[in-house]
This record gives structure tokens, sequence and C-alpha cells, in this order.
């Protein structure tokens, strides 16, 4: 179990209820690692000014949430796509984040396989753009709940597969729990991320059981079913060093005391994760 708080990053999206502002000075006064920005919690404060509380802060910027949303049914909603993909890398590298998170988006009008073919075609046209930035960009596979509009990537398997395909190093994957403890292939398809030097990122949180909200009930560490100490073992089995960046979507949450929240992640990282 982790016993400080040096790589432990926390998402703005965790604590909603705060400004970027005082998230950046409460998550620096509790000593956490790092933290990853959200778009709109930028943009309400300016980027100006979130970079400059960003660079005089101690926190590590982890990562730029979020990108993707490649797949459409027509050519022009596919282009506007990705000038938007292109803003958001601009957007990463002026707050001085080394990556773009992707939520990689799926269109119910056609089939999952089509959409498969955009996200990967998407990703492909941004290598150049990225890698002007400075910004790596990790695929996140969500859970199939998600398969209609939101990501056709829904298992590691099919992430690799694209990450693959693409075999650039401006791509990798993100690992987040929530979306990928079920799996029964998934300690093997974290050795392969490792062989292939891709694992970017690694989100945690819980399942809660019973969940009241597929999107909006996310637990702490500890609070459900998702064994994460296991997972997090397979993940630092491939080498990597990152941060475990806590992201919880919860409507319980955000309605509470953020401080006592906040408390709460901390002896949740340190107990359960």
């Amino acid at each position: 179990m982790p016993t400080d708080l040096s790589r432990l990053c926390i998402h703005s999206i965790t604590t909603k209820p705060w400004p970027l502002d005082v998230a950046i000075d409460k998550f620096s006064a509790a000593g956490i690692g790092g933290i990853s920005v959200w778009q709109d919690a930028a943009e309400a404060i300016g980027f100006q000014r979130a970079r400059q509380l960003l660079e005089a802060s101690p926190l590590e910027v982890v990562s730029y949430v979020r990108g993707g949303f490649f797949p459409h049914h027509s050519r022009e909603a596919r282009q506007r796509a990705l000038d938007d993909n292109r803003r958001l890398l601009d957007e990463a590298a002026s707050l001085g984040a080394p990556l773009l998170v992707l939520v990689c988006g799926a269109e119910p009008r056609q089939s999952l396989t089509e959409s498969r073919h955009q996200i990967q075609a998407g990703i492909e046209s941004l290598i150049d753009h990225a890698a002007g930035c400075g910004v790596k960009m990790a695929i996140e596979p969500l859970h199939p709940m998600y398969a209609d509009t939101r990501s056709a990537i829904n298992t590691l398997g099919q992430a690799n597969r694209v990450a693959e395909a693409i075999g650039h190093e401006q791509v990798g994957i993100a690992v987040d729990v929530y979306h990928l403890w079920w799996d029964d292939q998934l300690e093997e398809e974290i050795r392969r991320c490792g062989a292939n030097d891709n694992l970017y990122a690694f989100h945690i949180c819980d399942w809660k059981v019973p969940t009241s909200d597929m999107l909006l009930d996310r637990g702490l560490m500890g609070e459900g079913c998702i064994d994460v100490p296991r997972i997090r073992g397979w993940v630092e089995d491939t080498g990597f060093t990152g941060l475990h960046e806590v992201e919880i979507f919860s409507n319980a949450y955000w309605a509470s005391d953020q401080d006592e929240f906040l408390q709460r992640i901390l002896a949740a990282y340190r107990q359960h994760s």
C-alpha cells in the first residue's frame, strides 16, 4: 500500500465544486504529487492564469482531459472533431500537460467496427500535430455500457490493437480500473501494454455495490468490488512508474464538504490502493 502521497494524482473533476485555483491550492497543501486538469476547469479561470498557477505549484501536471470523440456519420463532423482535438492538444501544451486522454467516441448509426476504423484514422491524423506540441495521446478504453456514443474501444485488448496498428510513440493507453476491472484478460493485456512500452496512465476509483448511476456514482478505493491493489501490481510489474490518478464522478461526493472528501481520498489511497 502507498505510504506517501508523492505518486498520488487527483483529477480536477474529482473535486468538481472547487474551481481549479482552489483545487491547486488544496492539493498542494495536502502534499499530493500531481493533478490532471479537465478542460472546463482550465477554461473557467482562463488558460493563462491556470498555467501560471500550475507553474507556481509543486504539483506535476499529469494529463489534460479529454479529447477524442472521433466517429461521426458525416465527413464534416469528423473533420470538426479533428479540429477540436488539435485545439485540445494546443491547450494541453499551454498548460504544460504531457498527455491528452482520449475518450474515443462512437456513432450509433454505424457499426462499432466502422467507429473503430474512424478512431484509428483520427488518431493517426493527429500524430504530427501532437508531436509538434510535445503532447502524447492516451487511448482510454471505456466500459461496454458506453459503447453507444462514448467509446467503441471497450476492452484493453481493443485499445492495444489500435495502439499497435498505429505503432507510434506519440500514442499509448490509459488504464482505468473502473472501466476494465471485470475483464478476465486484463492481466494479460496489461502485460501486453508493458511489452509495447505504451502504458501512459493509470486511473483509480471503485465500483460501488450496488451502484446507483453508471456515470455519476463512482466510489473511493476500498468502497466497492474492484481489487485496486492487485491491478496496480500488474501495472507496476510492467515498469510503470507514473502517478496513480484518482478520477471520481459522484453526485453524492460533489454534494459533500470537499475538504472532508479530500481527506477521505487521502485515507482511501493510503489504505486501499
